[in-house]
């Protein structure tokens, strides 16, 4: 099913690190083979967010064929001193994404900040400028690249596949208070699995509310947020000349500075 306010790119890196949280004994790291839902919104969420919006990754499609790496690493402890460990790592990742956002039910205080049109006509200037902050794919050490795609365009490693991938029972992602979809979420963290499978390369997520397995991790507050605070001049400007009606090419080039002061 493809939304009104659907966005599709590509993300690229040299690696990955999507880590399994099952895998972390020891202080060792060691990827999924497949990007989870979390880490893509977290790219989504990077190249363009308000609270006033949720995104909703629906699809990603493996583009390159699934290699690892594994690394000699030496992380830095809280304490003091060294250590020394093996991550293992993706390695030459390309993936597609489609993804659409809904409002956020959660801040009723926004509602006047509920422009379909304005927030859909960002988001994909965004893409085309390759995000407002920097990508990562999964950590901070695996720089990521988006650009704007069209989903299931091109030649895909998989693509030929005539047997279904399956990666069993997988970490969706973590359900915050802001985004709370029912009265067991609310003022809660709230962990998410699925079972996941990859067809013909492409692996399409549930809704969080419709995965397999959930469960709470902890009590959690709402961060509160208003129209016009949490907000720099730049981002104001943008949003003023967007719903002035002014065409994208007629907005006017924000330095890099101004870029990454402008979030909430």
């Amino acid at each position: 099913m493809t939304h009104r306010n659907t966005v599709e790119f590509e993300v690229s890196g040299a690696y990955a690190l999507f880590s399994d949280p099952i895998m972390r004994v020891g202080g060792e790291k060691s990827s999924l083979q497949i990007p989870t839902y979390e880490a893509l919104k977290g790219i989504l969420s990077s190249v363009y967010w308000k609270p006033t919006i949720v995104w909703y990754i629906d699809a990603v499609r493996v583009m390159n064929p699934i290699r690892m790496e594994v690394k000699g690493i030496r992380p830095i402890k809280y304490n003091g001193g060294n250590d020394l460990a093996y991550y293992t790592y993706l390695k030459d990742c390309r993936y597609q994404v489609r993804a659409h956002f809904e409002w956020n039910e959660n801040r009723p205080e926004l509602a006047a900040d509920r422009d379909e049109h304005k927030h859909h006509n960002i988001a994909r200037r965004m893409i085309e400028r390759g995000g407002r902050r920097d990508i990562f794919l999964g950590t901070r050490e695996c720089q990521g690249y988006v650009e704007p795609c069209v989903f299931r365009e091109g030649e895909g490693a998989y693509d030929g596949e005539a047997h279904d991938m399956d990666f069993g029972m997988t970490y969706h992602g973590i359900t915050y208070a802001d985004e709370a979809y029912s009265e067991e979420t609310k003022n809660a963290l709230t962990v998410r699995f699925f079972h996941a499978v990859m067809k013909k390369g492409v692996v399409e997520f549930p809704r969080p509310q419709d995965c397999d397995y959930t469960r709470r991790a902890g009590a959690m507050a709402v961060k509160p947020f208003g129209l016009g605070r949490n907000q720099c001049p730049a981002a104001l400007l943008e949003e003023e000349v967007e719903r002035d009606g002014y065409p994208a090419n007629g907005l006017p080039h924000l330095s890099n500075a101004e870029s990454d002061r402008r979030h909430f």
